[in-house]
């Protein structure tokens, strides 16, 4: 009975085309849709420094800011002496005369004239007449250039009454004078000018239309 059930079956895989060999692959399936997102993972551990890059190239400067006196006084005083300076100096560069003593410019065409002409004439350029404040700046006004007569007509009001012959050509007190012997001149009771001699000692004159050399400052 065995032997005949083993019979049938292998008649029935024969008569069905039954093997052992796979058959041909079925049909390839669509792709689903995609699944929900996972939560994001622990962060990794820091990398090591890379390398240094190379230097940037140096920027242009910034516009200079002013911040307050008490920090920057110093610079802002620096700026503005600098600036008085330039402005002497584009004066002092139209005279055919020029001596520098500390801040001050003493300059001149090397033209003489009256003692009106001279403060008139400094007065037009923006500028005072001479007047010596130190013994060093009398005596570079009295080293004038290689002449006989060096007299030089300097900033002493003219008018006695006015002040004595104490006062400059704007009624302020004279801060220094070299006055030579006998002078000022008490016999002048009126109006005298004040030259520079080239002994460096000052005098008055009674005649103030006198061509003495004109010399202004800075």
């Amino acid at each position: 009975m065995r032997l005949y059930l083993l019979f049938c079956v292998l008649c029935w895989m024969v008569h069905t085309g039954c093997s052992e060999e796979p058959g041909p692959p079925g049909s390839k399936c669509e792709k689903g849709d995609p699944g929900i997102r996972g939560p994001p993972g622990v962060p990794g551990l820091p990398g090591s420094m890379g390398l240094r890059g190379p230097r940037g190239p140096t920027g242009e400067p910034g516009p200079a800011i002013v911040c307050g006196p008490d920090l920057f006084g110093p610079v802002v005083r620096d700026v503005e002496t600098l600036q008085k300076t330039i402005v002497k100096l584009e004066l002092a560069i139209n005279f055919n005369f020029v001596r520098k003593i500390g801040q001050k410019y003493f300059v001149s065409n090397k033209e003489r004239g009256s003692f009106l002409k001279a403060s008139e004439f400094c007065s037009q350029q923006g500028l005072g007449l001479a007047q010596p404040q130190s013994e060093e700046e009398n005596s570079m006004l009295a080293q004038l250039w290689g002449e006989d007569d060096k007299n030089a007509w300097i900033s002493v009001n003219n008018k006695k009454a006015d002040g004595n012959f104490e006062t400059n050509i704007n009624n302020q007190p004279l801060t220094f004078t070299k006055w030579g012997e006998a002078q000022p001149d008490d016999t002048i009771k009126d109006t005298g000018c004040t030259i520079l001699s080239d002994n460096g000692f000052w005098r008055v004159v009674r005649d103030c239309s006198l061509d003495a050399y004109i010399i202004c400052q800075l």
